[in-house]
């Protein structure tokens, strides 16, 4: 088994109800939409995910984004309205987690 050199991702799939209001959703928050086809692969920085034309109510995800401004992003994401624009819960603000 070769070693890992550092270059290694994972790419989660996400579920979507609404495919095109989640790409328009995600596309608000700054990723990048590297494919829109059957599914839509989405990219900020060094990681990307998967978005799918699927969603099932008794499956749930969830993603965690690091980013180097907390304060800088709360801002930006709270600015979007999100909830107003997309028919979403709020986001819920920053938060220590076990």
């Amino acid at each position: 088994m070769p070693t890992p050199d550092g270059k290694e991702t994972a790419r989660p799939f996400l579920p979507a109800e609404d495919f095109e209001t989640s790409k328009a959703f995600y596309r608000a928050l700054g990723f990048e939409l590297l494919l829109d086809s059957e599914v839509a692969i989405f990219a900020i920085w060094s990681t990307s995910f998967i978005l799918q034309n699927f969603y099932r109510e008794d499956h749930n995800f969830m993603m965690q984004l690091m980013v180097n401004d907390l304060d800088g992003w709360w801002a930006h994401i709270t600015a979007l309205d999100l909830p107003k624009r997309y028919s979403v819960p709020g986001p819920k603000p920053p938060a220590m987690q076990p």
